[in-house]
């Protein structure tokens, strides 16, 4: 059995509040199909909070030191500052515009940084039933299989996306992808803009991104 403070029980946790979180989400995105364009609002927004809130008070009681920011939180006090502490970095639900339209790519997201290092992270896509896990130095996963990114090298033929997310900064490294700023310079978790991709195709992805700016 997984130690108390271990890494190990830390994902373990994190996938049990991401869970209870799905359950929230899923319930939410069956519901949008039956309400008007305002209904749909009042419902993403209750949606997110519901999440957050189960998601920190379930962490909260198995780690009351650690540090928590989530969108909420930095909404409420302005943009919360990343120590070295264990700090749960949480988004209750990515993709509130595919929710709202019924698309099923909705997940909630809850990242572990200590030291500033994304450590621990966890995906979790309730409406696919897709679990994305990661731990630093351990490998990611998908439904507990392993994955490694894509070997393809050429950007034209690649599936492009933007706005990782600190729990998507681990399972992304631990997938052998790498992150960085878009500007070139080198992955900082504090900053607003990040990029991933696999090694191959670093260079060629900046390079789009200043040309599009």
């Amino acid at each position: 059995m997984a130690q108390k403070d271990s890494v190990e029980e830390f994902l373990i946790q994190a996938v049990d509040a991401a869970k209870r979180a799905g359950e929230i989400i899923r319930s939410g995105f069956y519901q949008t199909k039956h309400v008007e364009h305002k209904g749909e609002v009042d419902l993403v927004t209750e949606t997110d909070k519901r999440c957050e809130e189960v998601i920190f008070n379930f962490l909260k009681q198995h780690y009351p030191n650690h540090k928590f920011i989530g969108e909420e939180t930095t909404a409420a006090s302005g943009a919360s500052e990343l120590t070295d502490e264990p700090t749960w970095i949480v988004d209750p639900l990515d993709g509130t515009t595919n929710f709202v339209h019924g698309f099923p790519f909705v997940c909630v997201s809850i990242g572990l940084t200590i030291g500033q290092i994304p450590t621990v992270g966890v995906v979790y896509n309730p409406i696919m039933n897709e679990l994305f896990t990661a731990i630093r130095g351990k490998g990611a996963f998908l439904n507990g299989k392993p994955i490694e990114v894509s070997s393809q090298s050429e950007l034209m033929k690649s599936l492009l996306a933007t706005e990782v997310l600190t729990a998507g900064a681990v399972i992304v490294t631990e997938a052998g992808g790498v992150l960085f700023d878009p500007s070139g310079k080198e992955f900082d978790i504090t900053s607003q803009r990040i990029a991933a991709s696999n090694p191959l195709l670093k260079e060629a992805f900046i390079q789009a991104l200043q040309q599009s700016e």
